[in-house]
């Protein structure tokens, strides 16, 4: 059996998420059936992790296994010929048989965009926030999340019923572009619509509706008011899996709002 790991970008707008499932469209399901017709076999894709319905890519992380050996470029182009626009392999290479996307990944990181002014274009990559938000007190916030914790209050175990809830947030990041608010969080691992709700108790803060305190007190005991302000997947982006020497770029959103 051959292996290939697969990097690719994608807007997830018009998609249920990366995981395939019957009667939906998804960006691991598009991806198997363009790699079927252009090598016209069997494959199998396995990837790093789970994006939610709405959410995008900048860097995802696929394993391809398939019995032909391959040329690593003429795969890249073969799937790009066949992939929607909104789906783009950006590099194929080689990898070894003991290679796993998901489970050789020693963290991820997400990337949340907050607009605070309206656009145009833009619209299906940010959260458009009307209120004035307080900067400072934002990055206080999400402060808070930084370290081992439990993050019971902020997951939806719908999908993680068997998944424990205590996450490893390596570092959290906060940097403002003209009228964007970039938001990065890295970790071991994130529960279903964590990231979200991280992001949406930031905002929250940034409202001066919820404080420091309170914020640690939902760390420590299960609150249900993360869920009521979970943040939209439009501004949510799997921004890069890390493998052993891996290291992550320079913050830089991959929209502009002057």
């Amino acid at each position: 059996m051959n292996k290939y790991k697969i990097v690719l970008e994608y807007d997830g707008t018009n998609y249920s998420g990366w995981q395939a499932q019957k009667n939906a469209r998804s960006i691991q399901g598009t991806l198997i059936e363009a790699a079927q017709k252009f090598l016209d076999l069997p494959v199998a894709i396995q990837g790093a992790g789970r994006t939610d319905a709405g959410v995008h890519a900048l860097g995802q992380v696929a394993h391809l296994e398939c019995t032909r050996k391959l040329n690593c470029e003429n795969l890249r182009m073969g799937l790009n010929d066949l992939l929607p626009a909104g789906i783009n392999v950006l590099t194929v290479e080689n990898a070894h048989a003991r290679f796993h996307a998901r489970h050789s990944a020693v963290s991820r990181s997400y990337l949340y965009l907050i607009a605070t002014r309206r656009t145009a274009f833009g619209k299906k990559y940010v959260w458009w926030i009307k209120d004035s938000l307080h900067v400072g007190r934002m990055r206080q916030a999400l402060d808070v999340f930084q370290g081992f914790h439990d993050f019971t209050s902020f997951a939806d175990k719908r999908m993680d019923k068997d998944t424990s809830t205590k996450v490893d947030i390596e570092s959290v990041l906060l940097e403002e572009f003209g009228n964007i608010i970039a938001l990065r969080l890295v970790g071991s691992h994130f529960l279903w619509k964590m990231v979200r709700r991280i992001v949406g108790m930031t905002v929250e803060a940034g409202r001066n509706h919820v404080t420091v305190k309170d914020l640690e007190q939902m760390l420590q005991t299960f609150s249900d008011v993360p869920a009521r302000h979970t943040a939209p997947p439009s501004g949510l982006f799997l921004e890069k899996v890390l493998y052993e020497s891996d290291k992550l770029p320079k913050i830089q959103p991959p929209i502009h709002l002057p």
